[in-house]
């Protein structure tokens, strides 16, 4: 599969007044917006236009948002960032969808200012800022994929050989949540060597020697499915 267009953006939204807005808006951005009316041919869609982001509606004619976010964080060649759009503004909806891998959450109505801003932004965390060839540069970290080395806040951090292996294998792909076995069976070498255990214990450690001043978690739990590298937001420094 070729990789994602940088400049397209899929929105899976039965509402076709909010259709054109979000194309007018995001048109003017230099972006092309592709419009799917129900779930199912969005998930059609994503895989065959490979969006670089996907606005979400909750409330769909056939299967949910929840339902359609599931999937896509549970393929393990291809995930787009996520932005949520949802009638329901209270708590417990923006948490559920960041616990199943939502990127952001925009309830409506929403402005064409604050969306535009919301998807620049999301894109622009999406995709790690690069240093040089080898080493990925976060708001508070920078990795050194070649050399093995870490910094956090200016300070080198030791990890031992796995927690490398695992913090790097995230990072590369800040948008995409990997699951349990696929971490397993690429970081151990057989899914069958490892348990919840020992994955649990290495993210914890993970976490801990990571932690700083500004209290970013950078590996985030996705529930019942694994893990995704969580990044700041630029002002987070």
């Amino acid at each position: 599969m070729s990789d994602a267009d940088a400049s397209l953006i899929l929105i899976i939204e039965d509402d076709p007044v909010v259709c054109r807005l979000v194309e007018a808006c995001l048109s003017q951005e230099g972006m092309t917006v592709i419009a799917v009316q129900d779930g199912y041919g969005g998930l059609r869609a994503v895989a065959e236009s490979r969006p670089a982001l996907v606005l979400l509606d909750v409330n769909l004619p056939d299967i949910d948002g929840w339902a359609i976010l599931r999937r896509l964080r549970t393929d393990p060649e291809y995930q787009p960032p996520v932005i949520m759009l949802t009638n329901k503004s209270d708590e417990p909806d923006r948490v559920l969808g960041l616990d199943l891998g939502a990127d952001d959450y925009v309830p409506k109505p929403f402005s064409a200012r604050e969306l535009a801003a919301r998807v620049r932004a999301v894109l622009r965390r999406a995709g790690p800022a690069r240093a040089g060839g080898n080493e990925l540069v976060f708001p508070g970290l920078r990795i050194d994929v070649g050399g093995r080395l870490i910094w956090r806040e200016g300070e080198e951090v030791h990890l031992t050989l796995k927690e490398f292996d695992l913090l790097s294998m995230l990072a590369k792909r800040p948008s995409q949540v990997f699951t349990r076995s696929f971490l397993y069976d690429r970081i151990w070498g057989d899914a069958g060597q490892g348990d919840e255990h020992t994955l649990d214990v290495h993210v914890d450690r993970v976490r801990h020697k990571l932690s700083g001043s500004d209290g970013w978690n950078y590996v985030r739990t996705i529930k019942g499915v694994g893990f995704k590298f969580h990044v700041p937001p630029e002002d987070n420094q």
